[in-house]
């Protein structure tokens, strides 16, 4: 895997982790920028799926290999449906729905990383 794209994308969690805590914090519904940092995220998950199913037969280990291509496929779910229930719920709750998915998009990614590095 690339290791600077793991990072611009733990980074770009973090960036989209803030954005909805400040907005669950001050009752904001979803914007344009929270909107643009989720898609670019999107657009670096399509790239690290790439990459990850071009290198994915590095892996050894048949079990490993599945899960890590299941991680990729997964990860691309997380934003997109955070996003849509954020834009169909119409309280401020709907933030903490986007805070918890750029939570589990990092550790999905961090996972990625990791299953890359045992297996390759």
């Amino acid at each position: 895997m690339l290791q600077p794209l793991t990072v611009v994308l733990l980074v770009a969690s973090g960036v989209l982790g803030v954005l909805a805590a400040h907005h669950l914090l001050r009752g904001r519904l979803v914007d344009d920028p929270l909107i643009i940092v989720g898609a670019v995220i999107e657009l670096a998950l399509l790239v690290q799926l790439v990459v990850g199913l071009t290198k994915a037969s590095a892996i050894a280990d048949g079990a490993e290999r599945a899960t890590f291509i299941a991680y990729l496929f997964t990860v691309l779910l997380v934003i997109p449906a955070s996003v849509v229930i954020a834009v169909k719920e119409k309280t401020q709750w709907a933030m903490a729905v986007v805070l918890g998915g750029a939570l589990v998009v990092a550790i999905l990614v961090a996972r990625l990383q990791q299953v890359w590095s045992l297996n390759a």
